[in-house]
């Protein structure tokens, strides 16, 4: 069956998976081998040579990995798929993949910690000039593009202040300006099963799956998804010569079996986010709310046209600043205070000193990030006790 037509719940469990010749074990083998044998030095020649398919070292790929591959790929709408052992592989593979001494990149200045940290401290070193932007701002986007410029880099929600950009906008500022300029969208607040970048022009997708796309908490790994060719760039460039981000087999079966209900897990996610932010909204004590499903929200009229739903992340700022904002996680009771996000848990942070603490001061300002801001991930949990946590953690304010 062609599962190109099939709902998307259907393509997270059924897509790229095939079928067990030899034992007809219905979840995907786990190949937990290194290497691969060849019939012949001859065939593995060909092999290295790329004139015959097929497996030679799980670095370069693995029958586990290949089923997961195709499987993202489907979800994304994209020609294929790499897998790495984290998100920051499958960022850094594709960017060393693209940059080069020379070059310029185009970055949103609201982005995960990491991805701030390589743009900002780490490529640079190479002689790879980056400018950090909002890319919500086409005029700022139009101003910075030039003749070198080979990729822009952006998050949509970004983490952790939830700005929406619009990403058909960028894409066609972008390729207007140099067809060639690849538009990099890291999609890992949506999900596949909420937003899908390359249908709205974006070149590359990159996700950390540790978050949603596993959804457990136990897997650490990402993916980078494009034309077929641009993955064959980053597989045996990126990953294979820069980084060495290889996806365990293992980590790929968990991943296997977590996809089979994300499309269930999202939408209770995207529930939980919603009534916790109406709630927060109507709080007293609460100054701000971030959450692109609130009409308040600057980002909510591209956010309800680009994305299928809203997604399970939200940001609020209480008021007291950082210190009120420490009292209340350190009050609650249920919520877990823990970074990553996308778990069955509900998981609470506080950027500026944990996931952000690669901006600088003035940095976290031009980002958006006030020091009082906190990052909340609903998990899976009935929303009304999430609530009843938050509103006895609010009452020790």
């Amino acid at each position: 069956m062609n599962h190109d037509t099939c709902g998307f719940g259907t393509k997270a469990i059924h897509a790229g998976n095939v079928k067990d010749a030899q034992y007809g074990a219905l979840s995907t083998p786990i190949y937990q081998s290194s290497t691969f044998v060849f019939d012949s030095c001859e065939q593995g020649g060909r092999r290295f040579a790329g004139a015959e398919n097929g497996y030679i070292y799980t670095r370069l790929g693995n029958p586990t990995t290949t089923v997961l591959e195709n499987k993202i790929a489907a979800l994304e709408g994209g020609e294929a798929c790499l897998a790495t052992a984290s998100g920051m592989g499958a960022i850094s593979s594709t960017l060393w993949t693209v940059a080069g001494a020379g070059k310029h990149i185009i970055a949103d200045g609201t982005l995960y910690g990491c991805t701030f940290a390589l743009l900002n401290h780490g490529i640079t070193r190479y002689g790879v000039e980056v400018d950090f932007i909002d890319t919500s701002d086409l005029e700022a986007l139009r101003s910075h593009l030039k003749e070198n410029t080979v990729a822009v880099y952006l998050e949509t929600p970004a983490n952790p202040t939830l700005k929406i950009t619009d990403i058909a906008a960028v894409a066609r500022e972008a390729h207007g300006y140099n067809p060639a300029i690849k538009v990099i969208c890291d999609n890992t607040f949506a999900s596949p099963a909420l937003q899908n970048p390359l249908s709205l022009g974006a070149d590359v997708v990159v996700h950390s799956a540790t978050k949603y796309l596993n959804g457990h908490g136990d897997v650490v790994a990402g993916f980078v998804v494009g034309k077929a060719d641009f993955i064959s760039q980053v597989r045996l460039f990126g990953l294979k010569d820069m980084t060495g981000a290889v996806m365990d087999p293992f980590a790929a079966w968990l991943l296997l079996r977590g996809l089979k209900t994300l499309e269930l897990r999202m939408a209770r996610h995207c529930e939980n986010a919603r009534k916790i932010a109406a709630f927060l909204a109507a709080h007293p004590a609460v100054e701000k709310v971030n959450y692109p499903g609130l009409a308040t929200h600057k980002g909510h009229d591209v956010a309800a046209r680009q994305m299928k739903d809203f997604g399970g992340m939200l940001s609020f700022e209480v008021r007291g600043g950082k210190a009120a904002g420490m009292k209340l996680v350190n009050a609650l009771k249920l919520i877990t205070v823990a970074v990553s996000l996308g778990d069955a848990e509900s998981l609470i942070e506080h950027p500026a000193s944990m996931t952000h603490s690669t901006y600088s001061e003035e940095e976290l300002r031009e980002a958006g990030i006030a020091p009082g801001l906190i990052r909340l991930s609903a998990g899976l949990e009935n929303a009304e006790d999430l609530i009843a946590d938050l509103e006895q953690a609010m009452a020790e304010l």
